[in-house]
């Protein structure tokens, strides 16, 4: 499998502003290790248990991101160690990071999902709530939580114009809260069919699966 010979591509094409996550949701240990040993050192997983595990199995200086819906009750499984959390889209889950994150004495970082996909199966909150949440009373007194930018999952199209269109609106929310909020810095949008268009459009952190790993087996 060539995954360290995708890696090596992938990264000498992306600007050096942007991050790159390897989704690595599925796969085994086995393939995770080959793109360790390639220097990859940021991983994103969909489900808690899995990232669980495999945060067990492998090295410590692994970066581990939820990229995928957060269930509130299994945020604590993840809480000691998550780096940093893709998909918060609801104040009470945001209060339930902070209060398991004050458990283990730490702040974890995360973004907020703007839903900016036409699709009703995409989560996320809007550029209003956003905006209502990070200037509120609450928001200042979750000690235990750092929000670091926004991510954003665009529709499943070939549209290429639509898919321009909400990574634009995206990059927009993002520059319109930072005014008010200097401490966001990470734009997470473009996976890999579309991540290319998501760095012209202003992202700054991009989650590829497929083109680093190949074809994912969901029968597992």
């Amino acid at each position: 499998m060539p995954i360290k010979s995708n890696l090596t591509k992938i990264q000498s094409q992306l600007p050096s502003h942007v991050t790159l996550v390897a989704v690595s949701k599925t796969k085994p240990v086995n393939d995770l290790m080959e793109a360790y040993s390639s220097g990859q050192r940021i991983f994103g997983e969909n489900k808690i248990q899995e990232m669980v595990d495999k945060h067990q199995q492998m090295p410590k200086d692994i970066q581990w991101h939820m990229i995928g819906n957060v269930q509130r009750n299994k945020v604590k499984y993840m809480a000691s160690f998550v780096d940093l959390i893709h998909g918060v889209d609801s104040e009470k889950l945001l209060n339930e990071i902070n209060k398991q994150a004050e458990k283990h004495q730490r702040i974890i970082n995360c973004l907020l999902q703007i839903k900016i996909a036409q699709e009703d199966t995409k989560f996320g909150m809007t550029a209003e709530a956003a905006h209502t949440l990070l200037a509120s009373d609450h928001f200042k007194t979750l000690k235990n939580i750092a929000i670091v930018g926004l991510m954003g999952m665009a529709s499943f199209t070939e549209d290429t114009a639509q898919i321009r269109e909400e990574f634009t609106t995206l990059k927009n929310t993002f520059d319109s809260l930072k005014n008010t909020n200097p401490s966001l810095e990470i734009i997470s949008m473009g996976m890999s069919g579309d991540y290319p268009l998501a760095i012209e459009c202003g992202s700054t952190m991009v989650r590829l699966g497929s083109s680093i790993f190949g074809a994912r087996n969901y029968a597992i």
